[in-house]
């Protein structure tokens, strides 16, 4: 298996994990803004189409946890996560805290944590069994309404970029991907709440100022209340940085530089 990967610039390693559309295009906007100060590293988890894999091993979340602290083997760095990639973020800082400077999970979609988590997890299912019967254009349908993902219009005469085409091309492969192996396990997983607590410093909990009260927002919360820590709102919603690229990146020098070390 070989992950696609694509780097620029130069300074700190700052990593980001994709989240269920598993195709990293979707950060290059924020990526372009942080070059100038960070050693930027972009790839696709494993199994979406431009990382193919002969066969998807069986604790999928491990996989990818531990082909994140591979990328991060030469040197420590910052680590960036979004939905499903910040679940992958938090299992990351959990099991190798020594890999990661900083981490920020954005949104991570850990139901398991909600007290209404039957309820939400129910809806979940209601989803994945439409995605069964009727495929992937009416799961995805019912799933933004459930989770209260907008679907905004594009402004008249807009036009996305070739890479962004090329990226929707491959949504052919990569929703149905996700659906068949991340939609059902990753929000049912129960993090390492005592590991994430050693490693609390380390830790950043991100949510979007535009996602108040909805599903992905609330679990970051909980974690919030069960470590102590503050949350932290970035510009936009569960997508900000492709929405709101150059805000985005500025908050998110912001958390890196308090650090002290970036």
């Amino acid at each position: 298996m070989t992950l696609y990967t694509k780097t620029m610039g130069s300074g700190p390693v700052l990593l980001f994990i994709v989240g269920g559309n598993g195709d990293s295009t979707v950060f290059e906007g924020v990526a372009a803004q942080l070059a100038d100060r960070y050693k930027v590293v972009l790839y696709d988890r494993a199994g979406f189409a431009r990382s193919p894999v002969d066969a998807v091993p069986a604790d999928k979340l491990a996989a990818d946890v531990e082909d994140a602290r591979a990328l991060l083997a030469d040197e420590p760095g910052y680590v960036f996560g979004s939905s499903s990639g910040a679940i992958v973020t938090l299992e990351l800082l959990a099991k190798h805290p020594s890999v990661v400077l900083k981490a920020v999970p954005h949104e991570p979609p850990l139901i398991s944590l909600l007290p209404d988590r039957d309820e939400r997890l129910a809806e979940m299912d209601e989803v994945y069994q439409l995605y069964r019967t009727d495929g992937p254009e009416a799961a995805m349908g019912l799933f933004g309404k459930v989770v209260g993902l907008a679907q905004q219009a594009p402004p008249p005469g807009f036009e996305l970029p070739p890479a962004m085409r090329e990226m929707m091309g491959r949504s052919k492969h990569n929703v149905p991907f996700w659906f068949d192996h991340e939609f059902v396990p990753y929000p049912r997983h129960v993090p390492d709440l005592a590991a994430l607590a050693a490693a609390k410093d380390q830790l950043v909990l991100a949510c979007g100022d535009e996602s108040r009260g909805l599903v992905a927002y609330r679990p970051n919360v909980v974690l919030s209340e069960r470590l102590g820590l503050d949350l932290v709102e970035f510009p936009g919603d569960h997508v900000g940085y492709a929405r709101r690229p150059v805000e985005f990146a500025a908050r998110l020098h912001e958390v890196l530089s308090s650090a002290g070390t970036a």
